[in-house]
């Protein structure tokens, strides 16, 4: 049993054989040929020249601001730091809500616009249920 092919779908001339050294691989784009460097050193080259991603802030809410002032939260340099780590790492894995620990203190935050929807301190976690979240990150 043969299967019927369409000779349309078959690139005109030579393309170049891969795998055989020596032989450059062509493309045909329309009436013009080319020849490049092949995708992998193209991969490879873009990875180590890649610029080191540095994450986005974390924001606050209205209502995580009026959390943590209530619940006298303390959010110093450090802190905003292994929040923000929290998120990255949440982010990574394809998080779209999260609790982030750190210390004694719970932030709720959405993943996707790294903002703080919520906030907890250790006094308050035991009357607490966390809701719609997809992930908890220790910071």
């Amino acid at each position: 049993m043969s299967i019927p092919v369409n000779p349309a779908l078959i690139p005109p001339g030579p393309t170049g054989a891969p795998g055989i050294a020596g032989v450059p691989r062509t493309s045909r784009v329309g009436d013009q040929s080319r020849t490049g460097p092949e995708f992998a050193q193209v991969l490879r080259e873009s990875a180590t020249q890649a610029p080191a991603r540095t994450s986005q802030p974390v924001t606050f809410s209205g209502h995580a601001l009026q959390r943590i002032e209530r619940r006298g939260i303390t959010m110093d340099a450090d802190t905003q730091q292994r929040l923000g780590n929290g998120v990255d790492r949440a982010a990574s894995k394809g998080s779209r809500a999260a609790v982030v620990l750190i210390d004694q203190n719970a932030f709720v935050v959405g993943v996707p616009s790294r903002t703080v929807i919520t906030a907890v301190g250790r006094e308050h976690m035991k009357e607490h249920v966390f809701t719609n979240i997809d992930s908890a990150v220790i910071a």
